[in-house]
């Protein structure tokens, strides 16, 4: 199925452009409508507020989000004018906490949502909440475009990180329209199990689904040469030349990843590539 609704959320003005520019570049590529909702972030709740504060201050940021979330619109809507893509924008404004709930209730009527990544310098504490919206409760893969990378609308050399999880096939199956196309796919598998049916064949029934659909398919696999798992990732992805990673997103919960750390926030912590995410 093609990507025929892409769906973006800007937060941050000092991303703004990077990110309408990614997502105005998808939905050309793919002939397809895109969606911006522009959110003012009112950060009053618990833990963002000192205890005490008066209604006319509680008014005060409240009136700070709005006004950031009509200039943000403003904004989108005068750079989604220069280009050929059908849009809508809509603002609004969301509580830190509760930003992740008003982003899958868009989103889940969304074929594939274009974000930027969400840990950096430049990065917002909101980024990590809008994608983890979008990813769970959403239900909608996400493209992670880095602000200074130019998102493929037709990858041309295309690694999937794959570990049989439930994750890694949903992404996969996603992702077909973009990897029917692709030049080359390489299936990366690092240290494949010992033990189990695939043992002798890692990465082959995936292999084997894929050539059904037409994509060109190859299997690496690697040794668990580098402490972690995303920097073997990373330095195959930089080995291949390739433009695009495809992977499932937290596979353990999210308070592990974000206390312990975890193969979705590294990827996304250094990716240099658009990466295509699904849980």
């Amino acid at each position: 199925m093609a990507f025929k609704s892409i769906f973006t959320v800007v937060t941050d003005a000092a991303l703004a452009k990077s990110t309408i520019d990614h997502a105005a570049v998808v939905a050309q590529g793919s002939d397809a409508h895109l969606d911006v909702v522009c959110f003012g972030v009112d950060r009053t709740q618990t833990g963002y507020y000192y205890a005490g504060a008066n209604a006319m201050v509680l008014q005060e940021t409240l009136s700070r989000a709005n006004k950031d979330a009509s200039g943000l619109a403003a904004s989108a809507r005068e750079q989604l004018e220069k280009t050929e893509c059908r849009w809508a924008v809509e603002d609004g404004v969301a509580q830190l906490a509760d930003i992740g709930r008003h982003v899958s209730a868009r989103a889940r009527f969304s074929d594939l949502v274009v974000l930027p990544k969400p840990y950096g310098a430049n990065s917002g504490v909101e980024l990590e909440p809008v994608l983890e919206g979008a990813l769970f409760e959403g239900q909608v893969p996400v493209l992670v475009v880095p602000e200074d990378v130019e998102p493929p609308t037709q990858p041309r050399r295309v690694v999937i990180g794959w570990n049989e999880s439930a994750e890694s096939l949903r992404a996969v199956r996603a992702a077909l329209p973009l990897l029917i196309d692709a030049e080359a796919v390489h299936v990366v598998v690092i240290d494949p199990p010992q033990h189990g049916p695939n043992r002798s064949d890692p990465g082959g029934l995936l292999s084997q689904y894929l050539a059904r659909h037409g994509v060109k398919a190859e299997i690496d696999v690697l040794s668990k040469t580098l402490p972690r798992v995303a920097d073997v990732m990373q330095r195959h992805v930089r080995d291949v030349n390739a433009d695009m990673v495809v992977m499932g997103a937290y596979g353990h919960s999210r308070f592990r990843e974000a206390i312990l750390g975890g193969a979705t926030r590294n990827m996304l912590e250094q990716t240099e590539v658009a990466t295509f995410m699904a849980h």
